[in-house]
């Protein structure tokens, strides 16, 4: 059983009917799920993954104080530390009466500040241009049980995904540091016999190209521990990790200057197939120019081609 059917039942058999009995008049203002920074949130958990925070748990995200206020709050918190310390097999974690700072009650406004900086989940341009994706994934990962009063719902929404001036600021950056590490400085540092430079190179090419393949996608890109996994769930995505994971493991030779050119080849056909280039440009630094030439917002057109990265 993975961590989000388990929070989901323990949820469902033991926190719903407690909210019930003991918290009515507060449910309407109430959302539950399951959502954050755990491998169960992506649903990526495993054994190994239970060395640390798995447990039947639930989120209980509660508005501000003008709805709920701190005596309720506490009084959830209690009732929350009470629900049975086994279920299903699985013990819960000792933890203070809020639960940890994963799991139990939480203010909507502390969870989204925490991830975003902005307690209403109202993001600027400047914090869409900066945040880090594995944030944002964070805020619309997992699961929502009950959301009666919608704001969680509605944030969620929000940030589904990068506005479109966003991505295509960011896609150009990548792709004019893929072209720096992996087409121009992996073949100098190569033929200079520098290997670690060369290792080096190969590992910036491989970075900026896992963000390029997830905003061609437009799909977050998780925290770092957790992006070859999820590259394999991409379309194409098992046979890019492969030949990704060979530039970062194998010694730097020639055959890997051919194969950083062949994924280059392979981004760019996406990029023109999206027509975002018209036409298929195989120097990842000509094509990132054209990339951030269709970017509409003059402002950020302008700004520096590497501003969003």
């Amino acid at each position: 059983m993975n961590g989000l059917e388990l929070s989901k039942r323990f949820y469902k058999e033991v926190g719903e009917p407690m909210l019930s009995e003991q918290f009515p008049e507060v449910l309407p203002y109430l959302a539950v799920g399951l959502l954050g920074g755990g491998s169960e949130c992506f649903g990526y958990d495993d054994a190994l993954s239970r060395d640390h925070d798995f447990e039947p748990a639930f989120c209980l995200f509660l508005p501000e104080e003008d709805l709920v206020d701190r005596r309720t709050a506490f009084r959830l918190e209690r009732a929350y530390a009470a629900l049975p310390n086994e279920f299903l097999g699985f013990s819960r974690q000792r933890h203070g009466a809020v639960g940890g700072n994963r799991h139990g009650v939480l203010r909507l406004g502390e969870f989204l500040e925490n991830k975003t900086g902005r307690r209403d989940g109202e993001l600027t341009l400047g914090d869409w241009l900066t945040l880090p994706e594995y944030a944002l994934l964070e805020v619309i990962n997992g699961e929502v049980f009950v959301d009666p009063y919608g704001k969680l719902t509605a944030v969620r929404e929000k940030l589904r995904y990068l506005p479109e001036d966003v991505r295509r600021k960011k896609l150009a950056g990548h792709l004019l540091l893929m072209g720096q590490a992996g087409q121009y400085n992996f073949g100098r540092c190569l033929a200079r016999g520098d290997t670690a430079a060369a290792q080096l190179a190969a590992y910036e090419f491989v970075k900026s190209a896992l963000h390029a393949l997830f905003l061609l996608e437009r799909t977050y890109l998780p925290y770092y521990k957790w992006q070859f996994r999820a590259l394999r769930d991409l379309p194409q995505g098992p046979a890019l990790a492969e030949e990704l994971e060979h530039l970062l493991t194998d010694p730097p030779t020639a055959a890997k200057a051919t194969l950083i050119e062949t994924l280059c080849a392979a981004v760019a056909a996406r990029v023109a197939a999206e027509g975002l280039s018209a036409h298929l440009v195989p120097e990842m630094e000509s094509l990132a120019y054209a990339v951030n030439d269709t970017v509409a917002d003059h402002t950020l057109r302008n700004a520096h081609v590497l501003a969003a990265v």
